[in-house]
């Protein structure tokens, strides 16, 4: 596959990151050497010093040979002009990062796709729904719904209250077990678990359930103590923090602690004031956070541009008797120190982002896919073909590759766990969890 990347800045370097490791043929555009350099010292791929906003670049970089053109430029603006022209110049797909809520709008999709933008990326918007997903559940470090809920996945860090510690899976995930364990971060390591694994004190383990089920893995991690929450503290007003106050639950209270006078103002007019409190205030100040009742509250959400602000902030929080901390880390290269520090949730909007497109580099039917940037794994839906191998076998007889494993499948809207002997039929979606596997191998089988 071949795919054009504007930008080497976070996205387009953590992009290069994910889809170097699939033989795919990038050329990746940039107008500064030193951040090419950079990057192309680490990865398998070409570089192009220019700019993508030029044609001659765009022809030399062949994108009208391209399967995938992605502008992931700081500006919008160079981002939308060079996916224009890269379709017009024959591009199949294009992808534009902007940083205009108001152009996610699905009744613009067609007016961009008549452009030549086929797809729309804010970053804001995907953090503000990482968020909100996590504070949904107080308990669990990283929620995602599979397949519009069928299957649910839970990434949950195990305290010394778990029930199921040192116990081989294969003794706890039987065939009639309401969940599986499809992946283990221990530490610096990720383990795709086989039946003689055991899950340890500080693990966070990854669970593969149904919704009716999700009481029941909260009673055996014992996480059944943790309050539900209602009442939520965010630090710094940005763009990322209106998008995740407006996609929380009408039942959480929101209060907002913002240094900017301006922002405040600005704030008042567009959140609704019935249960969001604006207050002028610098949130590392102790004296500030008590005075607003820091100690009683459920959550607290650090969503300034400074990560080590942020990360500071959620330490302060847990010290104060906050359960529920989330931290927006922009800066990759701190994302594996706050998690060492147990600082609750990780946002980078970066990661997400590169997430979000990755799923378009592959041919088959993918609706989903994901980089567990915490569990360094990836997690996607795949859709079986007729006649694909992946129907052609049980489960235990398909040979897949080491690393990688399947957790559940969803048939007719409906969400089964898949054991061994489980055969996967044609038109099943099924998820599939990998570490350190080439995407495309998984690929195959469902072709």
């Amino acid at each position: 596959m071949k795919i054009i990347i504007a930008g080497a800045f976070a996205i387009g370097a953590h992009l290069a990151k994910l889809l170097s490791r699939n033989d795919n043929d990038i050329i990746l555009i940039d107008e500064d050497e030193e951040r090419l350099a950079n990057i192309s010292s680490d990865y398998d791929l070409m570089t192009l010093h220019s700019s993508s906003t030029s044609i001659e670049t765009l022809k030399e970089a062949g994108a009208e040979s391209a399967d995938l053109f992605i502008a992931v430029t700081p500006d919008e603006s160079k981002n939308i002009t060079s996916c224009v022209l890269a379709r017009g110049l024959g591009a199949k797909k294009t992808v534009a990062k902007v940083n205009n809520n108001e152009y996610v709008d699905p009744k613009l999709t067609a007016f961009f796709d008549q452009l030549g933008v086929n797809s729309i990326i804010y970053p804001e918007s995907l953090a503000a729904k990482d968020i909100t997903n996590g504070l949904k559940m107080s308990w669990v470090r990283q929620r995602w719904d599979v397949h519009d809920g069928a299957l649910v996945m839970l990434g949950i860090k195990l305290r010394e209250t778990c029930e199921i510690l040192n116990e081989p899976l294969k003794e706890l995930c039987k065939p009639e077990t309401p969940y599986h364990i499809v992946a283990i971060k221990r530490g610096d390591e990720t383990i795709i678990p086989r039946g003689d694994d055991v899950l340890q004190l500080s693990d966070i383990a990854y669970f593969m359930t149904t919704k009716n089920y999700i009481p029941y893995i909260r009673k055996i991690v014992g996480k059944e103590h943790y309050v539900d929450v209602k009442n939520v503290m965010i630090m710094g007003g940005g763009n990322t923090a209106i998008r995740a106050v407006k996609t929380m639950p009408e039942y959480m209270e929101v209060k907002i602690l913002e240094n900017d006078e301006n922002r405040c103002h600005y704030l008042n007019e567009v959140l609704d004031s019935d249960r969001v409190m604006i207050i002028n205030g610098d949130g590392r100040d102790l004296s500030l956070l008590i005075e607003e009742s820091i100690k009683s509250t459920q959550a607290f959400v650090a969503l300034t541009g400074n990560a080590e602000t942020n990360i500071l902030a959620c330490l302060t929080a847990k010290r104060m008797g906050v359960r529920k901390t989330v931290a927006m880390v922009e800066n990759l290269d701190y994302v594996s120190m706050a998690e060492s520090l147990d600082i609750g949730t990780i946002v980078n909007k970066k990661a997400l982002a590169a997430s979000h497109i990755y799923q378009m580099m592959l041919d088959s039917d993918v609706s989903n896919i994901r980089f567990l940037m915490s569990a360094n794994a990836d997690v996607a839906e795949f859709v079986a073909q007729q006649g694909s191998k992946v129907t052609r076998k049980k489960v235990y007889e398909l040979g897949l590759p080491q690393g990688s494993t399947i957790g559940g499948l969803v048939r007719h809207g409906e969400g089964h766990l898949v054991s061994g002997s489980t055969q996967i039929e044609a038109g099943d979606t099924v998820m599939v969890f990998c570490h350190n596997v080439n995407m495309n191998k998984i690929e195959k089988f469902f072709t």
